[in-house]
C-alpha cells in the first residue's frame, strides 16, 4: 500500500526524494474512478455489512447496541483519521510511526497555487488524487476498529467501547499500518541508490519485505488480537455456557455476510490502487477463495455435526475473505483456491476446538475467524506468492519488471511469521493497557441487571423490534 506521492509539476515526494527528471506523473481518471467505487464498497462492508452480520448474531435484546457501536466507531475513526491518523500512518518520520505533515489533511491542497497533491499507485508515473487515497485508507482503519467489538458484544459499556477505540486506534492500528504499508512509492526509485534510500525510510516491516496486500496483519490479526484481549479482560457474559445465546436472526447475518462479500472486492481489488491487471487478479482471487472456503467450512461442519448450517456457510465465506486478504494481489488463482480451502477448515476448528482450548467468551468468534484466518492467509502468502507456484514473486522497481532473483519460499514465510508476531504482540500490549485505562476511568462492563435486560433498552432506550 503506497503513501503520499508528489505534487503536480515538479513537487517532491512526502519523504523529500525528488522525482526523476524523466517522470511526468499525472492523474489517471480511470484509476481514480475505480478508487471512488472501491472506497464506497468498503464503506458498505462496514455499514451496513459488518453491522448486520454482527447484529444478527447477538440476541434480540442487544441488536441495536451492536448496530450503534459499529455505526459510531466508523464515524469516529473517520474523523480521527482525517485529523491525525492518516498523517501518522502515511508520512515519513521513523520506521514505526509517521509525522504530522498531513495533520488536519494539511498540504494536500495548495490554495495559493490552486494545486492538489497526488498519491502514488504501484505503477510509475501513474497517480490518483491524494484525497481519495486518504478516504480509502480511512475506511480500512474504521472497519478494523469495528471488528473488535464482536469479541465482547452484549456486555460492554458504550462509552467504554468508544474510549477504547480512540486509544487502540491511535497506539495500535496506526503504528502497524505505518510499519507494514508505508513507503515513498515507485517514482522515487530509479537505481540501486534510490531504492536503498526509499527502503531505509519505509515502515519497519515493509523494509523486511513483509507481504500484506490488503490487511491480513494490519486489519484482521490486529483487530482479532485486540478483541481476544478484550474478551479476557471484560470476562464472560452472564449465563455463558448455561443459557442459550443463539443468534437471533440468521436472515440478518446472511444479508450482512453477503454485503461483506460484495464490499470486499473494493477492499481487496481496490488495494491495487489501479484499475489494471493486479486489481483483476485480486478480484478473481477474492471470488474464488471465498467460494472455496464457504464450501470447505460447510462440508466440514456437515461431516462433523451431521447438518450444514447457514451460520456455517456465512462464517466460511468470511473466513475465506479474511484468509485471501493478505495474498490476493500476490498469488495466482490456484494458490487462492488452496488458501480458501485451508482457511475454511482451519477457521472451523478455530471457532470450535481452539475456542474451547482458550476458554474465552469471544461472543462472535472474532479471533477464530479473523485471527486464525489472518494468520493462515499471511503465512500462505509467503508460499503461494512464489512464481513457481503461479504467484507474482517480487517486483523490481529499478528495472520496473518482475525480479529475476530466485524467490525463496522459506525466507518469505519466515518474514511473514515475523510480521504476524510483531502484530500480535503490539496489538495485545496496546489493547491490554487501553482496556485497563478505560476500566479505571469509566468501567468496562455494564451492571449484571442491565446485561440481563439487554443493552438496547438499558444503554440506548430503544428496541430493535416491537410486537
Amino acid at each position: 500500500m503506497k503513501s503520499i506521492a508528489s505534487k503536480l509539476l515538479g513537487a517532491v515526494l512526502a519523504l523529500g526524494v525528488a522525482l526523476p527528471a524523466w517522470a511526468a506523473p499525472g492523474i489517471n481518471k480511470g484509476d481514480t474512478a475505480w478508487m471512488f467505487i472501491a472506497t464506497i464498497l468498503v464503506i458498505m462492508m462496514s455499514i451496513p455489512g459488518l453491522a448486520l452480520f454482527y447484529g444478527g448474531l447477538v440476541r434480540a435484546k442487544n441488536m441495536l447496541s451492536v448496530l450503534l457501536q459499529v455505526f459510531m466507531i466508523f464515524s469516529l475513526i473517520i474523523v480521527l483519521w482525517c485529523l491525525y491518523g492518516y498523517s501518522l500512518a502515511f508520512t515519513g518520520g521513523s520506521p514505526f510511526i509517521g509525522g504530522f505533515d498531513r495533520a488536519f489533511l494539511n498540504g494536500i491542497y495548495d490554495p495559493a497555487a490552486g494545486v492538489f497533491s497526488m498519491a502514488a499507485t504501484f505503477s510509475k508515473e501513474t497517480m490518483i488524487p491524494e484525497f481519495i487515497f486518504v478516504a480509502f485508507q480511512g475506511t480500512f482503519a474504521a472497519i478494523t476498529c469495528g471488528l473488535i467489538v464482536g469479541a465482547f458484544a452484549e456486555r460492554a459499556r458504550f462509552a467504554a467501547v468508544m474510549l477504547f477505540v480512540v486509544l487502540w486506534f491511535t497506539f495500535g492500528y496506526i503504528p502497524v499500518a505505518h510499519m507494514v504499508w508505508f513507503w515513498a512509492g515507485p517514482d522515487a526509485i530509479k537505481d540501486a541508490a534510490t531504492l536503498a534510500s526509499v527502503t531505509a525510510d519505509a515502515g519497519w516491516l515493509w523494509q523486511k519485505g513483509a507481504l500484506d496486500f490488503a490487511g491480513g496483519t494490519v486489519v484482521h490479526i490486529n483487530a482479532a488480537v485486540a478483541g481476544l484481549v478484550g474478551a479476557y479482560v471484560i470476562g464472560k457474559r452472564v449465563g455463558y455456557g448455561r443459557e442459550s445465546m443463539a443468534p437471533h436472526s440468521m436472515t440478518m447475518t446472511m444479508i450482512g455476510a453477503s454485503l461483506l462479500w460484495v464490499g470486499w472486492f473494493g477492499f481487496n481489488a481496490g488495494s491495487a490502487l489501479e484499475a489494471g491487471d493486479i486489481a483483476a487478479l485480486a478480484f478473481i482471487n477474492t471470488l474464488l477463495a471465498t467460494a472455496a472456503s464457504t464450501v470447505a467450512w460447510t462440508m466440514g461442519e456437515w461431516l462433523t455435526k451431521g447438518k450444514p448450517s447457514m451460520l456455517g456457510a456465512a462464517s466460511g465465506a468470511v473466513s475465506g475473505l479474511v484468509a485471501i486478504t493478505p495474498a490476493c494481489g500476490f498469488v495466482g488463482p490456484m494458490g487462492a483456491l488452496v488458501i480458501g480451502i485451508v482457511g475454511g477448515f482451519v477457521c472451523l476448528w478455530g471457532v470450535n476446538g481452539l475456542k474451547r482450548l482458550l476458554r474465552v467468551d469471544d461472543s462472535l468468534d472474532v479471533f477464530g475467524v479473523h485471527g486464525v484466518g489472518g494468520i493462515v492467509g499471511a503465512l500462505l502468502t509467503g508460499v503461494f506468492a512464489a512464481p513457481q507456484l503461479g504467484g507474482q514473486g517480487v517486483w523490481d522497481y529499478v528495472t520496473n519488471k518482475a525480479s529475476t532473483d530466485v524467490y525463496s519460499i522459506g525466507h518469505q514465510v519466515w518474514v511473514q511469521a515475523q510480521a504476524i508476531g510483531v502484530t500480535i504482540v503490539w496489538s495485545a500490549v496496546v489493547a491490554f493497557v487501553a482496556f485497563k485505562i478505560v476500566d479505571i476511568v469509566i468501567g468496562l462492563r455494564v451492571p449484571e441487571e442491565q446485561e440481563r435486560e439487554g443493552l438496547d433498552i438499558t444503554s440506548h432506550g430503544e428496541s430493535a423490534y416491537h410486537s
